[in-house]
């Protein structure tokens, strides 16, 4: 690996995804990287805040409707780019997602992490709340704490890196186009293809689960609702 390749797909929650890019920028990297913030059809308020961060902080900003005529969410897109991308440079890709704040040393390990293990397809950081207690979508790793594990549960991308050597062992064009996430067919076929996925609880990121799409939030304050519109509107297709 030559270096990071690190992505945040952002569709409105301002606050929360300008957080997230902070303290990605915030990060002590040892290696050379880029930050590539995928905006995904938000607002035009939310839009225009992103671009002026962008100029401010120094962070890449794509706007997905300069590629794309498709509704959001678009992460297959961003997945496909980033993967080229990533092969393209020799970098591992490393996604954090909009409702996540790494800490300083967070991605430097990572990497380290995945480096180390020639077997890695997937290093993850353990999510936590704010009290520092792991929460979704890694409430399986309680009592795991201040480890690295070999996990055959799924890796979350809510901060996760994938290594070059996986990257190029299977292509993300093969995913399936009907569905909006990833993370669960990803890990599966990282696996199948014979690597190993790692979850670094002694790493962990403050999640504040479902900030980037609201509506999900349903899930556990009204669950017949949620799931009227998950099968009634073919949301959130995993």
């Amino acid at each position: 690996m030559k270096g990071l390749r690190i992505i945040t797909p952002v569709k409105d929650s301002i606050e929360s995804s300008l957080r997230t890019i902070e303290s990605v920028l915030q990060s002590n990297l040892g290696v050379p990287y880029t930050y590539i913030v995928y905006n995904d059809f938000s607002t035009p308020e939310n839009t225009a805040r992103l671009e002026e961060a962008a100029a401010q902080m120094g962070f890449t900003l794509v706007n997905l409707s300069d590629l794309t005529m498709h509704p959001s969410p678009n992460y297959l897109l961003v997945l496909r780019t980033a993967q080229r991308e990533a092969l393209e440079a020799d970098e591992a890709l490393c996604i954090v997602e909009s409702d996540v704040t790494v800490n300083s040393d967070t991605l430097q390990r990572l990497y380290e992490g995945a480096a180390e293990r020639d077997d890695c397809a997937i290093a993850a950081s353990v999510t936590v709340d704010e009290r520092g207690v792991i929460n979704y979508p890694y409430g399986y790793a309680r009592g795991w704490e201040n480890r690295v594990v070999d996990v055959k549960k799924h890796c979350s991308f809510c901060c996760s890196l994938l290594t070059p050597r996986f990257l190029a062992a299977y292509s993300f064009d093969e995913l399936d186009e009907t569905k909006n996430w990833y993370d669960v067919t990803i890990s599966h076929e990282a696996l199948r293809h014979g690597f190993r996925n790692y979850l670094f609880t002694c790493l962990p990121v403050v999640h504040r689960p479902h900030q980037s799409r609201p509506w999900k939030q349903l899930k556990y304050k009204n669950p017949l609702k949620y799931y009227f519109l998950k099968f009634t509107k073919g949301l959130d297709k995993i």
